[in-house]
């Protein structure tokens, strides 16, 4: 038997448009019939499934054929047990593999990109002709690697969650937060529409954004971390959006770097509907209401995907 079959490839895979249109309508004549009633091309939604399907089975044959094998829905990821010598690939789009990292620790990651034509896949770099190669190289422990830094919130009653792109802190609906800000040895109570904390790799996304309405709005043209900053920086960035000036409320502390020396605190003053979540998934949340203290911080854990 091959020394192969001491580890274990666990390849995690998503629920294609077309089954989640079917979940939705039962059966796929209602979901065509809702597609081409509302003028949308429902051979696309075929084509782009059949492809993935096709691709899933490339992958199988491909890992079962090197070692043991299991087949990973992602819904199921945070209930799923990780071996440390598993090696996960994940073929779909970016979300996917950052929804991935989040509940590994430190397992190496091989992302695959199932439709080039149809994604960019900026954390796709590899197709499905180069999964052979990718998984042999990394056996034998001559793949290159990134290192991502996480984000991690803990809370004083226990609660944990980490993220790879950026955590949430704040109301649950339009409305305003209010909680106590401390960071860098300076406090202040404020008042706005929530706090985001971005990771490197998560720099150029929803982070990108509020730099890009600070700078309309300031009339910048330009800031050091228009581009983002590395994925295995050991630093978070954090952002408070929307900060209303009052009587008691601040708007000096809205902008900084978490290093492990300078973490942030937020202390709630939300008596409902007060919440932290991650990589923009809001049903699953912290809850962060009054009498709740959050610490963000850089987490212990950290990724690894191959390049």
């Amino acid at each position: 038997m091959s020394d192969h079959y001491q580890y274990r490839f666990i390849l995690v895979a998503r629920k294609t448009r077309l089954q989640e249109l079917i979940e939705r309508f039962n059966t796929w004549p209602q979901a065509r019939f809702y597609l081409e009633h509302n003028q949308v091309d429902a051979q696309d939604y075929l084509d782009e499934h059949d492809l993935y399907q096709r691709r899933l089975g490339e992958a199988e044959r491909v890992l079962k054929a090197l070692g043991r094998f299991q087949l990973l829905e992602r819904r199921l990821l945070p209930n799923y047990q990780f071996g440390p010598s598993d090696i996960v690939v994940v073929i779909g789009q970016d979300g996917l593999v950052a929804n991935t990292l989040k509940y590994l620790d430190g397992q190496p990651v091989i992302a695959i990109n199932p439709d080039p034509g149809r994604w960019d896949g900026k954390l796709l770099p590899f197709e499905i002709g180069d999964l052979q190669g990718a998984v042999t190289r990394t056996l034998a422990g001559k793949s290159a690697c990134k290192t991502i830094s996480f984000a991690e919130a803990k809370t004083n009653d226990g609660q944990r969650m980490l993220a790879v792109n950026d955590l949430f802190i704040g109301p649950k609906s339009h409305t305003s937060a209010r909680y106590l800000l401390s960071w860098n040895g300076r406090r202040e109570t404020q008042s706005s529409s929530g706090i985001i904390v971005s990771t490197g790799f998560g720099s150029t996304g929803w982070f990108q954004s509020l730099l890009a309405g600070a700078l309309g709005v300031s009339g910048g043209e330009s800031h050091p971390l228009k581009n983002g900053f590395a994925w295995h920086e050991q630093r978070l960035q954090f952002t408070v959006r929307e900060p209303f000036p009052s009587r008691t409320t601040g708007t000096e502390l809205v902008f900084g770097a978490i290093t492990p020396r300078t973490p942030l605190e937020l202390e709630s003053q939300m008596p409902e509907n007060g919440v932290i979540f991650s990589d923009g998934i809001e049903s699953d949340y912290l809850a962060f209401n009054s009498g709740t203290v959050a610490t963000i911080n850089l987490a212990a854990t950290q990724g690894q995907l191959i390049c």
